[in-house]
């Protein structure tokens, strides 16, 4: 019995990579992976992603964040 060729083709080679995998352009202060694309924030020669921009206020810079 025969296999189809693109069973044979797996077989072989493995799954193909269907899922295009985002470019990496480094990492931010606390270590999280920046992607192309990512907004960021430099301040003194550090580099922070921005959704981790008001973790860096509060743990680095000791904001504090209050509701008036």
């Amino acid at each position: 019995m025969m296999d189809h060729p693109t069973v044979n083709q797996i077989q072989r080679t493995g799954y193909p990579n269907i899922v295009a995998q985002p470019e990496h352009a480094g990492i931010d202060y606390f270590g999280d992976e920046i992607l192309v694309g990512d907004d960021i924030v430099e301040y003194d020669g550090e580099i922070i992603l921005r959704d981790n921009l008001e973790r860096y206020l509060k743990e680095v810079m000791e904001f504090e964040f209050k509701t008036a």
